[in-house]
């Protein structure tokens, strides 16, 4: 029968049909149904969901290895365990590789490490973004130092393309080995709940090194690197949510940080008043609050897009729209350690700031901080050093800044949370709002330790005391008296004034000294 119309006498047009069909099938039918079985779905099913349909232009289909070591010669398959190319999400250009398991484990080869690098170098031409769908059993260990040498080359342009497209990693399996720092170099990492896994080293390796035993869930599973290790940014619960939560994300993204972050149809009253502010902050200023009930009332229909909501919950960060525009939010959360810094929360905030300078995404910070987390722990494990990548991130970001002081700004967490100190445009307070050194109770007992000593009744004097550091301090006038506080706002009112400095602020242009790059404290 004819191919496609053509003649019987076409061999080349029926040669190219039967390679597409061979490429396309991978490593085999009974391999995608084992893929199937164990819960994933295969490269290009993932690919036809992360993209618009019909939308996909796949490059070096035919690509296969060069390896002749081991038996290799005989056992080539077109594609060699990866599939790129270009397509695009809501309209706008991606590029995009997933990796394949039914072909030799997803494990990358020297020509398929090439594949990767083909797309990750058009993509930083044409300013788009790149999207890995990482499902790979690591090294292929009969190419020896040619697979290593391909990781490089992949590190190598993940790390150039860092701050110039946005590069987004899903674990959709294993991801072992030296395979990890490629997602970890990249801006967010995606996994999924129960068959997604990171890690170095294995279960079998820990235990034979160090006896401990552990299984691969709980070393490297979705939950542990959301909520514990932090070295991801979302935990789906199937690979269709992952996606449908990548397609989201990208649409608060820039293609690359010569652009601005895309502009939505807003239907939500940029000037909406929202009662519900009015007495959010509780009186008892140790009485916790949820930080996110401010958010939400506050940006475009009430949608936030929390990311890395599992760990470090004493600080929340993720993105927003206000007036239809994206924003990136960070909050200090009340309702966790009292909202305090710590290392954990220092180094989560540092990097979303970061990554907002980086693709012109406005900063809303929300400041209800008492200081830096007390403790040896802490001290001894670097919380001078973590604190200092939040200061540094805020300090060096150039995008438009808007803060808003809800309660407490006390100590060097005041300077750090986007003080304007440190460069931020316009700077709001509740009037609930406290600028101190420290509270009250802490100062009296340092300022008036003789006072107090020597006083009748100490705790007469002591309440009477800090009541008039309370009304000194605890409160935003003094520092609106000075001018870093641009203006003192009644809570309601937020949305509206925030949407009007982002307003003022969109044409901001402010650049820093020329220099090759900062040392910021690693």
């Amino acid at each position: 029968m004819p191919i496609d119309g053509t003649s019987e006498k076409d061999p080349l047009r029926a040669r190219l049909e039967q390679m597409e069909k061979q490429a396309e099938l991978g490593g085999g039918a009974d391999r995608i149904a084992k893929q199937h079985e164990a819960g994933k779905l295969t490269a290009r099913e993932r690919i036809d969901l992360l993209l618009d349909p019909g939308s996909f232009t796949e490059l070096d289909k035919f690509v296969t290895h060069r390896s002749s070591d081991f038996g290799m010669g005989d056992k080539k398959i077109l594609g060699d365990g990866v599939v790129t190319g270009y397509g695009t999400v809501e309209g706008r250009q991606v590029f995009v590789f997933a990796q394949d398991f039914t072909v030799f484990g997803g494990s990358l080869s020297g020509a398929y490490a090439q594949k990767i690098c083909k797309i990750m170098d058009m993509a930083t031409r044409v300013g788009a973004p790149v999207i890995g769908l990482n499902d790979s059993g690591g090294a292929r260990i009969q190419e020896g130092v040619e697979s290593l040498a391909g990781y490089a080359d992949i590190f190598l342009r993940n790390t150039l393309a860092s701050g110039v497209v946005p590069q987004l990693s899903l674990i959709m399996g294993p991801c072992a080995g030296g395979a990890v720092y490629s997602p970890a170099i990249t801006d967010f990492i995606l996994m999924v709940k129960d068959t997604s896994y990171m890690f170095i080293t294995g279960p079998d390796v820990i235990k034979t090194v160090t006896h401990e035993e552990v299984t691969k869930e709980a070393l490297g599973g979705a939950l542990t690197h959301n909520q514990k290790s932090g070295v991801a940014h979302f935990a789906a619960e199937s690979e269709q949510a992952a996606i449908v939560m990548t397609r989201e994300l990208l649409s608060f993204l820039p293609s690359n940080n010569q652009e601005d972050p895309p502009v939505q149809p807003c239907d939500d009253d940029p000037f909406r008043a929202e009662e519900s502010l009015k007495d959010i902050v509780p009186a008892n200023p140790n009485k916790p609050y949820d930080i996110k009930d401010i958010i939400r009332a506050v940006v475009d229909n009430k949608h936030f897009f929390e990311v890395q909501e599992h760990y470090a919950k004493n600080i929340v960060v993720g993105f927003a729209r206000m007036n239809g525009r994206p924003v990136g939010i960070v909050a200090n959360q009340p309702a966790v350690l009292a909202g305090c810094l710590d290392i954990d929360a220092s180094v989560k905030a540092a990097r979303f700031v970061r990554f907002c300078d980086c693709f012109n995404i406005p900063l809303v910070t929300f400041v209800d901080v008492p200081g830096f987390l007390p403790g040896t722990d802490q001290e001894w494990g670097g919380i001078i050093t973590h604190g200092a990548k939040l200061l540094y991130a805020f300090a060096e970001a150039t995008v438009p800044k808007v803060t808003i002081i809800t309660r407490k700004a006390y100590g060097g967490a005041y300077d750090v949370m986007a003080s304007k100190h440190i460069r931020a445009d316009i700077n709001y307070a509740y009037p609930t709002g406290e600028i101190a050194v420290m509270g009250p109770e802490g100062a009296v007992n340092i300022i008036f330790r003789n006072e107090l000593g020597k006083a009748k009744d100490a705790n007469e004097e002591r309440s009477r005391l800090v009541n008039e550091y309370r009304e000194k301090f605890a409160n935003p006038f003094k520092a609106a008296e000075l001018g870093y506080i641009d203006e003192v706002i009644r809570p309601e009112q937020t949305r509206a004034k925030v949407i009007r400095a982002l307003e003022m602020l969109k044409d901001k242009r402010q650049e820093n000294l020329p220099r090759k790059h900062g040392n910021i404290p690693l």
